[in-house]
């Protein structure tokens, strides 16, 4: 293989950012996954509606890029397990309102105070310039899409 031929995996940014996300949120999926059971798309939903209050499962999928059948399924999932309720549209009849029940209030301010705390310990591992730079650019490169 030429020099020029050398494809360097390890040092490819998308495979980097990929092994940085899944490195960095390992335990902060084992907390909801063990206290509540849930899997990443369902806790991304929760996320959503817990920060922006009612919405549609489409609205969900626009801001968080998640497919919709994940959103279909996490849902469900919440629903199942009374963490959310789900409203028809009186207007459009496809579209549905989300919200979070009691329990899934409960969750999320659990889990918020939890992601707060395990923001903070993973920022110390860098200088606050460090962090700084990183956020400016994931921001960048999260909207490139």
């Amino acid at each position: 293989m030429s020099q020029k031929d050398a494809f360097d995996l390890q040092n490819f940014l998308p495979y980097l950012l990929n092994q940085a996300a899944e490195e960095s949120s390992l335990a902060f999926q084992q907390i909801y996954k063990d206290r509540y059971g849930m899997l990443r798309t369902e806790w991304r939903v929760l996320f959503h509606l817990g920060l922006y209050g009612r919405l549609t499962a489409k609205e969900i999928g626009a801001r968080s890029k998640m497919h919709k059948t994940k959103i279909s399924r996490a849902v469900q999932r919440l629903e199942d397990r009374r963490f959310l309720t789900r409203a028809p549209d009186d207007a459009d009849r496809r579209q549905e309102y989300l919200d979070l029940t009691g329990q899934g209030r409960s969750a999320y301010r659990d889990l918020h105070g939890v992601a707060q705390g395990y923001d903070q310990a993973l920022s110390e591992t860098l200088s606050a310039e460090e962090v700084r730079i990183l956020r400016g650019a994931l921001l960048k490169l999260a909207r490139m899409g």
